[in-house]
């Protein structure tokens, strides 16, 4: 992976080349690592367990990510990379022209800070079955090594780096994990005779369950910036449609062999597992023959270290572009984040947000054991904030920039008010504050006001609208893919 970051730095001259890899990559590159930043830890680890548990049902999780990246290659990623952005906000303000619509960085840097800090905690689940490391340490040698190779070559070395991560997944979870666990455990006839009939039925997790995953992944799939940042890679809107689709489809056959996976362990480890999650590492261990079962291991890691590497610059660009100015407005000053006259210079500062970042994920990781909690808190806020607004202004033409703003106020607030009336009880839930009511509300609450705000004021100017469709249809022969985007909607 090193390696690979300081190959990655030689094809780094600016800007473009260090947040979007120059918006170049063509359609082996595009799908490789868009499949990468996807299927992380949860996906990998986590789907394996899943299979272990429910059966064959345990493959909706990592579906609803396959078909969260279907619908946003197919509906929307043509339109995003014609855009030549950055970021999620960027958008925002180029469609409706309002700055109100910067608080989305904001959120949308809370939910990336989190999904990176989520998959930095997961190498404790490896390294220290590998090693016998304590998680402090194992969580600080997998996030150094991911943050030295973000940090010195930026989106071409993480794209380079997914690449070697996506061929070690595939080897190791459909050529060797999925075969050798299959006849581990007899064959499907072997399997059959000694699990509940349950294993098979594809609604077996439940019902609830898997709206839930849809819900939360599909839908977050749909405007989280480390998912956007990658579709500004591709180099044409084709690529960005049907690279991306390859990849979700991709995913969906990863989440069937990880439900098989686990299904086969379920016979073949003899239910000697406490914890579905560190079933992956048994079978790696177990099931497997020595130097197999390493290939194995390591296709875990290089799934959270692929999807970590993706939110940690992601939460970089949208501090620098977004937040950072953002803030500094509020107290009267001007903040601009970009010298297109410097090259290095530009890169450099990139380089320090995502090294200050990066120790910032690494110490919450390292602090917080449950980032789960914090990390289902902000889907729900982006979701149940952010996505009429995005999806919205993407869709439907009569949206208003003041529709937008109301709406993520609202949708934020009564998201987060729901979230702390089910977390304290006021309303009894069973799920707590894992509950999907409190998305529904916000989704709700923010639908109805962006419509009804959206259509009680003005349309958005022509000005703005014209800079929209005018990026649009200069796409094709856009030759400065480092202009920024912003200063048309102003």
């Amino acid at each position: 992976m090193l390696a690979f970051g300081w190959w990655g730095k030689s094809r780094t001259k600016n800007n473009s080349d260090f947040l979007v890899a120059g918006r170049r990559l063509g359609p082996f590159l595009y799908t490789g690592t868009m499949a990468a930043v996807v299927l992380g830890g949860a996906s990998t680890v986590g789907g394996v367990g899943l299979g272990y548990k429910f059966g064959i049902s345990g493959m909706w999780l990592v579906v609803a990510i396959g078909v969260g990246v279907l619908l946003l290659s197919l509906l929307f990623a043509p339109t995003l990379q014609k855009l030549k952005i950055y970021t999620v906000s960027q958008m925002l303000s180029l469609r409706y022209g309002q700055e109100t619509t910067k608080v989305s960085g904001i959120v949308m840097l809370a939910y990336t800070i989190m999904i990176s800090a989520t998959s930095t905690g997961a190498y404790a689940t490896i390294f220290v079955v590998l090693f016998g490391w304590d998680r402090w340490l194992a969580i600080a040698v997998g996030g150094a090594i991911v943050l030295i190779y973000s940090t010195i070559g930026g989106m071409w070395s993480i794209t380079l780096a997914d690449q070697v991560q996506f061929v070690i997944k595939t080897v190791g979870v459909f050529l060797l994990m999925l075969p050798f666990a299959w006849n581990a455990a007899g064959g499907i006839d072997g399997i059959r005779e000694r699990v509940d009939a349950s294993f098979f039925q594809w609604d077996g997790i439940g019902t609830q369950t898997i709206i839930t995953y849809f819900v939360v992944y599909t839908l977050g799939l749909l405007i989280g910036q480390d998912i956007w940042q990658r579709v500004f890679t591709a180099r044409t809107p084709e690529i960005a449609r049907w690279g991306g689709a390859t990849a979700g489809i991709y995913c969906i056959l990863y989440g069937v062999a990880g439900a098989l996976i686990g299904m086969a362990a379920s016979v073949a480890l003899s239910g000697h597992v406490e914890l579905k999650d560190d079933v992956y590492a048994l079978v790696a261990t177990e099931l497997l023959p020595i130097g197999v079962g390493g290939i194995v291991l390591a296709a875990a890691v290089a799934a959270m270290m692929s999807t970590a590497s993706g939110s940690l610059i992601a939460a970089a660009t949208v501090a620098r572009k977004d937040v950072i100015p953002f803030v500094a407005s509020w107290f009267g000053k001007d903040i601009d984040n970009s010298d297109s006259t410097n090259p290095e210079h530009d890169i450099r500062a990139n380089r320090w947000y995502i090294l200050v970042i990066g120790v910032l994920v690494v110490g919450i990781s390292i602090v917080v054991n449950d980032v789960v909690f914090a990390l289902t808190i902000a889907y729900d806020i982006l979701v149940g904030g952010l996505l009429v607004a995005i999806i919205g202004g993407l869709v439907w033409k009569r949206g208003t920039g003041l529709g937008a703003a109301w709406s993520m106020a609202v949708g934020c607030v009564v998201t987060i008010a729901s979230l702390v009336i089910y977390a304290t009880g006021i309303i009894h839930s069973a799920d707590g504050i894992y509950a999907n009511e409190p998305i529904y509300f916000g989704l709700a609450s923010s639908l109805i006001v962006y419509v009804v705000v959206s259509l009680l004021t003005p349309e958005t100017p022509a000005h703005i609208r014209k800079a929209w469709d005018d990026r649009l249809a200069a796409a094709a022969t856009d030759s400065n893919p480092d202009e920024e985007v912003p200063a048309l909607a102003k």
